[in-house]
């Protein structure tokens, strides 16, 4: 999508939408990202979201199965709070473009398994 119309474009309430999926995948993980995927077919700003904190999502996942096999050799009790803050900066990132209308906003790192 083109930034520049999609802004202009956007209301107010695709803008709130799109932060709520960022500022629930805090708090509930996968849960907000699906239910609207699932919910808003007709927003096309909305899908684009929910896609990348679904990918997000099932990325962190993946991400704390790793880090509870490691601590059995002790180095996952250190990955797993380096985990939860870069999860926390990459879902306030995401609000923040969401907030914005940035349509463009891609996690870094996040595997795309929702396309």
């Amino acid at each position: 999508m083109d930034n520049a119309v999609t802004q202009q474009t956007l209301t107010n309430d695709q803008r709130n939408m799109g932060l709520l999926i960022w500022i629930g995948s805090i708090f509930f993980g996968f849960l907000p990202g699906l239910i609207l995927f699932l919910v808003k077919k007709d927003d096309a700003y909305i899908q684009e979201q929910s896609k990348e904190a679904l990918n997000w999502a099932i990325t962190s996942i993946f991400a704390s199965i790793i880090c509870l096999i490691l601590t059995f050799i002790v180095i996952g009790a250190f990955l797993f709070p380096v985990l939860m803050i870069v999860n926390l900066v990459f879902c306030i990132m995401g609000a923040v473009a969401a907030s914005k209308g940035d349509a463009g906003f891609r996690v870094p790192f996040a595997v795309r398994l929702i396309k």
